[in-house]
């Protein structure tokens, strides 16, 4: 995946989370392939009229119909598009690697930076965003040391490099959390009394509280999960969808608490390909906004998707992003 050479790694011992197991997942229906130009779009989002939009490695922000037909080129961030998400008044947040947090207007095909830097440090791993009603976006950072290319150092490292930050509309930047591990996808309860986000390597959910006795502190909604949640959305009813990119890994759970050199070695023998990789999987779940009970879930396999890494439930359907291939997929929800 990445033709840079690999930048050093600071590993410190780490001991993982524990992992308890989920209910049964449910009857997954079949799933449907959807071609975009390109290839690892990693989220999806839907906008005002319905329609998917997506980002891909070379840069390129892609919009399909919401059946999924005629996907067409938008705009080209010039990076690494990840999360994704549309602002009350149609314009869309692009959180990108090596450009930081973006703003594209559809209407006028202005693209332009919202936030490079924070503290003088450059954003590296800008990951996913959701603005709040009153103007403010909220967007995480997953790690301050690697970019998306590298981002296998930030899991073998193990160092809680990730930061959850608030723009504000007057332009300020805050820092509400940092330290985390491999923050990655963040939404709004349906009442925006809390923002949700997932620590992929932390496998966990938590809630930074807006409103009421509990503001500007932080408690957990899923703890130990068995596998490593990627990003979330918000559906209509108000679950949490989280798509779970992957199950853990035996191999970076075993080095993890152990000395630091043999990780150190292993980041500077292996080829970049050769480090331990992500088991490709179909895997979505919902949880309450309340109490993290599994809502629903549904896990399968499929020659041609795998690896989920984006979701968002729109008309009936729940529509996933993915890493390392190509094409979205959605399936028909149940009713």
């Amino acid at each position: 995946m990445a033709a840079m050479p690999k930048p050093p790694i600071a590993p410190v011992r780490w001991q993982p989370p524990g992992s308890r197991p989920l209910p049964d997942p449910d009857p997954t229906p079949a799933l449907t392939v959807v071609d975009v130009p390109g290839r690892a779009p990693e989220d999806v989002v839907v906008a005002a009229d319905g329609a998917i939009w997506t980002g891909v490695e070379d840069g390129r922000i892609i919009r399909v119909d919401p059946d999924g037909a005629n996907p067409r080129v938008m705009t080209d961030t010039g990076g690494r598009p990840l999360g994704l998400a549309f602002t009350g008044d149609g314009a869309l947040l692009i959180c990108d690697s090596h450009r930081g947090l973006l703003r594209y207007d559809p209407a006028t095909g202005k693209l332009q930076t919202l936030v490079s830097d924070v503290a003088g440090q450059p954003l590296r791993f800008c990951s996913n965003a959701v603005e709040a009603a009153d103007g403010s976006v909220y967007f995480t950072e997953s790690t301050s040391r690697f970019h998306y290319e590298h981002y296998k150092g930030s899991v073998i490292e193990a160092l809680g490099s990730g930061s959850l930050l608030r723009l504000s509309p007057d332009g300020t930047v805050q820092v509400l959390a940092d330290g985390l591990h491999f923050a990655n996808g963040v939404t709004l309860t349906a009442d925006e009394s809390a923002v949700v986000f997932a620590e992929s390597t932390g496998r966990r959910l938590s809630k930074y509280w807006l409103t009421g006795p509990r503001a500007g502190s932080i408690t957990a909604l899923v703890e130990e999960l068995p596998g490593h949640p990627d990003n979330i959305s918000t559906g209509p009813d108000g679950r949490i969808w989280v798509a779970m990119v992957s199950d853990r890994n035996a191999l970076v759970d075993w080095l993890s608490p152990r000395a630091p050199v043999l990780r150190r070695l292993l980041w500077r023998l292996l080829p970049y390909r050769w480090l331990p990789e992500p088991t490709s999987v179909v895997w979505v779940v919902g949880f309450d906004a309340d109490d993290g009970r599994v809502l629903s879930q549904f896990r399968t396999e499929h020659p041609a998707f795998g690896l989920a890494t984006g979701v968002v439930e729109s008309a009936g359907r729940l529509w996933m992003g993915r890493i390392s291939g190509p094409g979205l997929a959605y399936f028909e929800l149940p009713r």
